[in-house]
């Protein structure tokens, strides 16, 4: 499905091209201590999921704000661009890997967000709290001018975890199973995209980013 795509709208990735490679499963270091060796390769994701994916899009800055209505909703509809991250991160990158049959069934998004320091980290993570407490549903338009109505539930809030659903009316059963978590400096999330419960899935992947999270 394209809306999971659109979270990270952005394809250029710092590092370029040998980051391209290490999420292909290709033989080039990636520094550990950074973003990139933060998120979990393909591979990986499709061991914790339970389904074979690849990688698909990238980016590396959050993109900007969705169009959705009513305004308020713009973190709930946008969790993942600068509604939620804002400006002052240091370093961000998220992936999105896609099934390897290219339908678009099932699609699971990795973001990171790092913060000059953890008080900058806390306020993005409040700023989707709140987002998510103001909006049980709203209305996305996507830039190819494509409209679909979205209810958000949420289902788990700690001081530093916040997990969620994102349900498309009449979408037949299609859905974004979402946790986002508050590590030090670092803002992470992921999401998982079909038409099951991704809810368990999801944790276990938030569970191995966040292991690996320094910063």
């Amino acid at each position: 499905m394209a809306v999971a795509a659109a979270v990270c709208a952005g394809l250029a990735v710092a590092g370029g091209w040998w980051w391209l490679r290490a999420l292909e499963g290709g033989d080039l270091h990636v520094a550990a201590g950074t973003v990139q060796a933060d998120l979990l390769v393909p591979d990986e994701v499709s061991r914790l999921a339970g389904t074979t994916l690849v990688a698909g899009p990238r980016g590396s800055e959050p993109p900007e704000a969705v169009a959705v209505a009513p305004a308020g909703c713009a973190e709930a509809a946008g969790p993942a661009t600068r509604s939620v991250y804002g400006h002052e991160w240091t370093a961000f990158l998220s992936a999105t890997y896609q099934d390897a049959a290219g339908a678009g069934d099932h699609t699971v998004t990795q973001v990171i967000g790092v913060y000059p320091d953890e008080g900058k980290a806390s306020a993005a993570f409040r700023r989707l709290d709140e987002g998510l407490r103001g909006c049980p549903a709203a209305v996305r338009t996507d830039p190819d001018g494509s409209a679909s109505t979205w209810s958000y539930r949420t289902d788990t809030v700690t001081p530093d975890t916040i997990g969620w659903t994102a349900t498309q009316d009449a979408g037949d059963g299609w859905a974004c199973h979402r946790q986002a978590r508050l590590k030090g400096r670092t803002v992470l999330q992921v999401a998982l995209c079909s038409a099951g419960d991704g809810r368990p899935a999801v944790a276990r992947i938030a569970d191995r980013i966040a292991g690996q999270v320094t910063a």
